[in-house]
């Protein structure tokens, strides 16, 4: 039985539908595409009539159970992920004017804590400068397990609101590693095309190539994955992104 139609009976397994089984025929599993040939095949084996995100999946060898060995951050993507971003802001005095004027949908300190205390997530990503963590730290168990939770690592903890609200305005995403080692990130839009999604993947592979950690033992890019909401994975070969992402 070929690589394939083996593909094809697990795929079956699992109860895919037709599209799927038909676009998963048309992915070898047995090679490692470059980072061109993937984002080539990625229109042929996306079947949804909506308009998908799409995803990448980096299975790093690392243990996250050690904190040297977590790799987390975030980075600005070139066009960002077709996604509008609700921001809100926790400042006061002239840094909750800078806010509104750069265009934070919510802005507030005290009383903004007591709305989301009261279950108010009307929002995507929460920006607090340095003197409001104190008071952060109060809705911190509501905040965390929902993402929201402002990071100065992450530059959504900082007095400069007008620079992390434009970043965050521009496609700005975070990414870490899962307890598997393994971290996915959305990096736009199907709609976007091959050289917008490729220079959106360039830029993330680059940061998170770059964020080894020196405790890493052995192989840390070990697998690639490119897909969209509803498609199967293409597997892209780990040296080819490096070099795509100008690290080789």
């Amino acid at each position: 039985m070929s690589e394939v139609a083996k593909s094809k009976k697990v795929a079956g397994n699992t109860k895919h539908g037709k599209k799927y089984l038909n676009a998963l025929a048309k992915v070898d599993p047995s090679k490692k595409y470059s980072v061109a040939e993937a984002f080539a095949l990625l229109p042929e084996v996306s079947f949804a009539k909506f308009d998908e995100a799409v995803d990448v999946s980096f299975n790093l060898g690392v243990d996250p159970k050690h904190a040297d060995q977590m790799v987390r951050g975030a980075v600005v993507l070139p066009h960002g992920i077709g996604k509008s971003v609700r921001i809100a802001v926790l400042a006061k005095g002239e840094k909750a004017k800078e806010a509104q004027t750069a265009g934070a949908d919510i802005v507030g300190a005290e009383d903004l804590i007591e709305k989301i205390s009261g279950g108010w997530f009307e929002f995507d990503k929460m920006i607090a400068t340095p003197d409001m963590m104190v008071a952060v730290s109060k809705i911190g168990k509501l905040l965390g397990p929902k993402g929201l939770m402002p990071n100065p690592k992450l530059g959504t903890v900082t007095f400069d609101v007008v620079k992390a609200i434009k970043e965050q305005k521009l496609g700005k995403v975070e990414y870490r590693t899962e307890k598997t080692g393994i971290i996915h990130v959305a990096i736009g839009k199907k709609s976007f095309g091959a050289e917008k999604l490729r220079e959106n993947f360039n830029a993330l592979a680059s940061v998170i190539i770059k964020a080894k950690p020196p405790t890493s033992k052995g192989t840390y890019l070990q697998k690639l994955t490119l897909s969209t909401t509803m498609s199967p994975g293409i597997t892209v070969d780990s040296m080819d992104a490096m070099v795509s992402a100008g690290l080789a």
